[in-house]
């Protein structure tokens, strides 16, 4: 409490800065709940005791079950476990409260929906008890009369409907106060009876340790066995110690059920290892068995999942919802929620630079996890879990290029003339996990300080996109395909853009660069630079070429790459060797050049896949070359995205990828006439 003059001074700020991260917790702590429900049964035991002998006391709207207080606390949980993530929940009205909750997906809407008519009409009752008697009162009168005029000021034509619905609230609300936080402590009783126990004693001499390993086989066991001697394990406190065993013996009796391999209960035990100083996520691992067994799924489907989790352990929250499984990533709904929460944090002051950069690393690890959830679980196709991460690396840039340009003093209009140009992986929308971003910078602004103030923008936004902070990075950038590569400058004005990939003047494009424009997109830009990058691409493709030289070229560029990769002996490298990936992508590139300014159908952006079968229906390749190349691709494309899951090597038995390998040295042949 403070005049408004000195809620903005530096003491406050920093009062603040102290206060808001032991507040709403930067990582979730889900050792909150034990807390809440410690002093939820203080309350209720202290209420029982003001009864005792006063049966009408009962019927307190506040204390009682279903009360005003399980709504507090309720809320209250959702925004000290989660506030850290979302800081639009960084609000004190408990409506207010309920309604950020439901649109930050925390909540269903018909939740907070029925929590709040709830929440109003027991406030509005409460109100009415105190006026009876003028005192500080939350119990529900017995007498007949008070009763019947407390139902008549509330709109209800007798006492049997107001108590009626009252009973309802209050269902309403306990149901979901017991559904989040009224269950058993996080450590479970026979945790505490010793090697007797299910989950071990809560102290962690050896023979409780001994007593666990009994109860264990295999794998899991052998591993567990190591922690005779780990220090982080004997460093435990005593509760934490008996969460983890809980854990362990949860683990091992689902891997007994075969509801989860022997590999997902080591790599589980390799994942919580380093985590156990952070004891709050044995908390949130015991309080939510759904996201305890969904991790296990997750780390049990490949390597590269788990080393994923390892450096951001804080995304396993958002396997708590099994609805999230069967839904796509929305760039819509998720620039809005960075919205949000940017405005929350000005609000408060506290939108500094650190503080967004985390912001925007915690929404794309999520979204990550998510997109990796669904791979793993067998939700979504190859090309669909790339058309995902791209759409997601479309919409990191857009977001993170307008808050970089917002934070420039010198900009000189609201919106940047900046388009970012994609090429490679992202251009051709096939991201993979853990892909760099190629991407091109051009300008379109007749300031006299445009060059300046957009290449300060580009190295704010290239230094917000790759710095490493607490809650890690975004992406690797290359900007290596700009005209004239790393010697060229960081951000160049359309017009020397178009040149250049035009032919026009002395300081021209090279046939590679032609060959990385077939998968060049705009993915931010005004409408009238998306317009202008547009032609200036369907110019470069649609233009007519020496087909001879230009197959001259693109045949001794494969070469170079080729001779850059040596094959192993019995081995197929589904990307570098004959008739894999790149021959195939080379091809459809070489087609594409050769044949635009005939074959508009070749024109688009479309994919590999599609352009192989486009290049076949107009009769550039005979049938069935295209389709079986395009199958192929397909194929490989699969072996490459599970073996990088896994962080194995793309090389399988050339016997086992025979048929795929004919149809790319089949279309190689073809297109080049040669088997290289």
């Amino acid at each position: 409490m403070a005049p408004q003059s000195s809620v903005g001074c530096a003491f406050a700020l920093q009062l603040r800065a102290a206060i808001t991260p032991f507040v709403f917790r930067r990582y979730l702590d889900y050792n909150v709940f034990d807390a809440l429900r410690v002093l939820h049964r203080q309350i209720r035991d202290h209420a029982s005791k003001r009864s005792a002998g006063h049966p009408e006391r009962s019927k307190d709207v506040k204390l009682s079950r279903g009360g005003i207080r399980e709504i507090e606390f309720t809320v209250q949980l959702l925004q000290v476990v989660r506030g850290g993530q979302f800081p639009e929940l960084r609000t004190r009205p408990t409506l207010s409260a309920l309604t950020r909750l439901s649109a930050s997906g925390l909540m269903p809407a018909a939740t907070a929906q029925g929590l709040s008519q709830a929440y109003v009409f027991l406030r509005q009752l409460e109100h009415r008890i105190q006026y009876l008697d003028d005192q500080q009162t939350h119990v529900l009168p017995t007498e007949s009369g008070d009763l019947a005029w407390i139902a008549s000021t509330m709109g209800f034509g007798d006492t049997g409907a107001f108590l009626s619905q009252l009973d309802t609230h209050r269902e309403l609300v306990a149901q979901e106060f017991d559904a989040l936080l009224g269950g058993a402590p996080a450590v479970c009783a026979p945790c505490q009876r010793g090697p007797q126990g299910d989950g071990g004693s809560a102290h962690a001499g050896t023979p409780d340790l001994e007593a666990l390993l009994l109860r264990l086989d295999g794998a899991l066991q052998t591993r567990v066995a190591h922690w005779r001697t780990q220090a982080r394990v004997q460093a435990l406190r005593d509760e934490s110690r008996a969460r983890l065993f809980t854990l362990v013996q949860r683990t091992a009796r689902w891997a007994r059920e075969g509801s989860v391999s022997q590999d997902a209960c080591v790599r589980w035990v390799d994942w919580i290892e380093p985590l156990l100083r952070r004891e709050s996520y044995l908390a949130l691992l015991v309080e939510r068995p759904g996201v305890h067994e969904r991790v296990l799924r997750v780390l049990g489907a490949a390597r590269w999942p788990a080393r994923y989790l390892q450096q951001h352990p804080g995304v396993i929250d958002e396997l708590a919802s099994s609805a999230m499984l069967d839904e796509r990533f929305n760039p819509v709904d998720f620039a809005a929620e960075l919205e949000r929460r940017m405005a929350a944090l000005r609000s408060s002051g506290e939108d500094d630079d650190e503080a967004l950069l985390n912001i925007l690393r915690r929404a794309h690890h999520a979204e990550v996890f998510r997109t990796l959830a669904r791979d793993v679980e067998g939700r979504l196709t190859v090309e669909e879990v790339a058309d995902d991460l791209s759409a997601l690396a479309d919409a990191v840039l857009r977001t993170t290029t307008a808050w970089c340009w917002a934070r420039l003093k010198t900009r000189h209009t609201e919106v940047p003339q900046l388009a970012i140009i994609a090429y490679g992986k992202l251009g051709g929308k096939e991201l993979g996990y853990g892909s760099d971003l190629d991407i091109v910078f051009v300008y379109d602004d007749p300031d006299e300080r445009a060059g300046e103030l957009y290449g300060a923008l580009v190295r704010k936004l290239i230094n917000w996109l790759t710095v490493k902070t607490s809650e890690g990075d975004l992406y690797e950038i290359d900007t290596a395909l700009r005209p004239n590569g790393n010697a060229g400058l960081l951000v160049t004005p359309m017009g020397a853009y178009a040149n250049y990939q035009q032919q026009r003047g002395s300081n021209t494009a090279w046939t590679w660069e032609h060959q990385a424009m077939t998968r060049a997109r705009c993915v931010l830009g005004s409408p009238a630079m998306q317009a202008r990058f547009a032609a200036v691409r369907e110019a470069v493709i649609a233009s007519p070429r020496d087909i001879g030289g230009l197959h001259v070229e693109i045949a001794a560029m494969r070469a170079k790459v080729r001779a850059a990769h040596r094959d192993k002996d019995g081995l197929f490298d589904v990307k570098h060797s004959p008739g894999g990936m790149v021959d195939m992508e080379f091809a459809v590139q070489f087609l594409v050049l050769a044949h635009g300014a005939n074959q508009p159908a070749l024109r688009a952006n479309a994919g590999n896949i599609a352009l192989l079968q486009r290049a076949q229906d107009c009769g550039l390749l005979h049938a069935p070359v295209g389709t079986d190349a395009a199958q192929a691709y397909r194929s490989l494309r699969h072996l490459q995205h599970r073996a990088r899951l896994n962080e194995e090597p793309t090389e399988v038995a050339t016997h086992a990828v025979a048929q795929e390998r004919s149809a790319g040295l089949a279309l190689w042949e073809v297109v080049f006439g040669m088997t290289g």
